[in-house]
C-alpha cells in the first residue's frame, strides 16, 4: 500500500466542508481540473467516493461524514504546528471574544468576567451570544470563540475544562406556606398544587413541561402539575417572586433573587458541572489560551 500524501490533507478538509469541486477549486486557488484530479486521488487513497451527486449538489459518504471532524481537527492542528507561535501583549491586544452562554448566566456572571478580563486587558471585547441550543457546529465553524455551561451527550472533538458546580434548588417567594411550619417533603412539593391552585413554573428553551426534578418524583409515584413553563431561569424567578408557583433554579443564581427564598429539594438531582469549551483549532492560540486562564481564575473560588 502507498504512503499516504499529506498534501491531500488540506484538500480533503476543504472538499468535505464546501461539497463543491468547484468551491473547493476557489478556495485552494486551484482549477476545477486540478481539484477534480484531487478528488480523484483522494477516492484512490482512502478507497471511498467521500463526495457522491444528489440533484445538482454534492453528499458526504457515510465515511466522510465520519471523516469530517476528524479531518478538520487533523488540519487545524498541522497548521498550528507549522506557524510560528506569535508573542502576545494582552495590554495592546485588541480583540473581541464571542462567548455563548445563557440569559441567566450573564445576569449572574458578565459583569465578574469583563471586570476580570479590562483590568488585564482594556482594549478585549467580549461579545455574549444567546444559546438557543447546544449545537456544537457553532463552535467548529468559529462563529463563537467559546461556549459556557453544561456538556450534554457527545461534545465530539471539543476540548473543556470545568468551572464550577451547582446544584438546583427549589424557590418561591417570600411567605409562601410551602415553607410554613412543615418540612418540604416530597409528597407536599409534589402535591402542593392538588389541595390549592399553586403549581410549577420550569424553565426550558424548547418549551418542555419536565424539569431534572421529574424523573426522582416519579420513581417515589408523585407527579408534580407544571402550571407555566418559561424559556429561561430569571423567567422562573420573576414568575415566582410575582406568585405563588414554585420555581427550580440553579443555587448560583440565588443573587438573582431579592424577594425569594431557595430551599433543599426534597429528592436528589443530577449535579451540574459548568465548563468552558472551545475547539480544539484554537486551542494553542495565545489569545484565547489567556481568555481561558482569566475566566478559570474568576471561578476559581466557586461559582456562588
Amino acid at each position: 500500500m502507498a504512503e499516504p500524501d499529506f498534501n491531500l490533507l488540506l484538500a480533503l478538509d476543504v472538499l468535505l466542508a464546501e461539497r463543491s469541486v468547484t468551491a473547493a477549486a476557489k478556495v485552494l486557488h486551484l482549477s476545477p481540473s486540478a481539484m477534480s484530479r484531487t478528488l480523484a486521488r483522494l477516492r484512490a487513497q482512502i478507497g471511498d467516493p467521500l463526495l457522491v451527486p444528489a440533484g445538482r449538489v454534492m453528499v458526504r459518504t457515510p465515511h466522510a461524514e465520519a471523516l469530517a471532524a476528524q479531518v478538520r481537527t487533523l488540519t487545524a492542528d498541522v497548521q498550528a504546528v507549522l506557524r510560528p507561535a506569535p508573542g502576545i501583549d494582552v495590554r495592546r491586544m485588541k480583540r473581541t471574544f464571542t462567548i455563548r452562554v445563557n440569559e441567566a448566566f450573564v445576569l449572574a456572571y458578565a459583569a465578574r468576567l469583563h471586570a476580570a478580563v479590562s483590568r488585564l486587558a482594556p482594549d478585549v471585547r467580549l461579545r455574549f451570544a444567546p444559546k438557543p441550543d447546544k449545537n456544537i457546529r457553532a463552535l467548529r465553524d468559529g462563529q463563537i470563540d467559546m461556549d459556557i455551561g453544561v456538556i450534554e451527550g457527545d461534545a465530539g472533538e471539543l476540548r473543556a475544562q470545568t468551572l464550577y458546580r451547582d446544584r438546583f434548588a427549589g424557590v418561591v417567594r417570600s411567605g409562601h406556606p410551602l415553607l410554613a411550619d412543615q418540612p418540604v417533603t416530597a409528597e407536599r412539593y409534589g402535591g402542593f398544587d392538588h389541595v390549592s391552585d399553586w403549581g410549577h413554573v420550569v424553565a426550558s428553551p424548547q418549551g418542555h413541561f419536565t424539569g431534572p426534578i421529574d424523573a426522582a418524583l416519579k420513581a417515589l409515584g408523585i407527579a408534580r402539575e407544571v402550571k407555566v413553563v418559561v424559556p429561561s431561569f430569571p423567567g422562573v424567578i420573576a414568575m415566582v417572586a410575582a406568585s405563588d408557583l414554585i420555581g427550580l433554579v440553579p443555587r448560583s443564581f440565588a443573587a438573582l433573587a431579592p424577594g425569594v427564598v431557595l430551599f433543599d429539594l426534597p429528592v436528589d438531582t443530577p449535579e451540574l458541572v459548568i465548563s468552558q469549551i472551545w475547539h480544539p483549532r484554537v486551542d494553542t492560540d495565545p489569545g484565547h489560551r489567556w481568555l481561558r486562564g482569566v475566566i478559570h481564575d474568576a471561578f476559581r473560588g466557586g461559582g456562588d
